[in-house]
């Protein structure tokens, strides 16, 4: 399974960007998708989840901000960001639960990361 990022880069506060992920490979079913970063010299946080059937969990440091969503039919997961901080600035990986066959447990993958940098 390969999971490919794209959409960070260089935008002022206030702004906005938008993150997609694209999972391919030995897909059969995607449970939990989701959305962490890390920031330098800071440990990898959680910042958005999204279930199959759509459920989605946010950081309170993104609440009101932030969208997750998904294409299930795509193996997509997006993370829409809006009003943008300096302190949002970090590497950003999207994350999956992928089942590979029928009946089998879902398996963790991490997607290698796109850079998201505001300016103040």
């Amino acid at each position: 399974v390969q999971l490919q990022a794209s959409g960070g880069g260089l935008v002022q506060a206030g702004g906005s960007l938008r993150l997609s992920c694209a999972a391919s490979g030995s897909v059969y079913s995607i449970d939990s998708m989701g959305w962490y970063r890390q920031a330098p010299g800071k440990q990898r946080e959680l910042v958005a989840t999204v279930t199959k059937g759509g459920s989605t969990n946010y950081a309170d440091s993104v609440k009101g901000r932030f969208i997750i969503s998904r294409d299930n039919a795509k193996n997509m997961v997006y993370l829409q960001m809006n009003s943008l901080k300096p302190e949002d600035a970090a590497v950003y990986y999207c994350n999956v639960y992928v089942r590979i066959l029928p009946g089998y447990n879902p398996v963790n993958y991490w997607g290698e990361g796109t850079l998201v940098t505001v300016s103040s």
